[in-house]
């Protein structure tokens, strides 16, 4: 087997393992909600942390002074 066969090989198992998972998520009632509240707090801290830090490299970046 090729590397670039072992690669495809792995993705493919990869693939199948997620998508079983997002099935066993999305059809399990208290995982859906488990699911939805992780999701409403990533985009409520990390997201919104994101931004802010993209926004004072760009400040940074532009030369200017506070």
């Amino acid at each position: 087997m090729t590397q670039a066969q072992a690669r495809t090989v792995a993705n493919v198992i990869l693939a199948t393992a997620g998508v079983a998972a997002a099935y066993v998520v999305l059809s399990t009632p208290s995982l859906r909600r488990l699911a939805g509240k992780a999701a409403r707090i990533w985009l409520g801290t990390v997201v919104p942390a994101y931004v802010i830090e993209e926004t004072r490299r760009a400040w940074v970046e532009s030369g200017r002074t506070a």
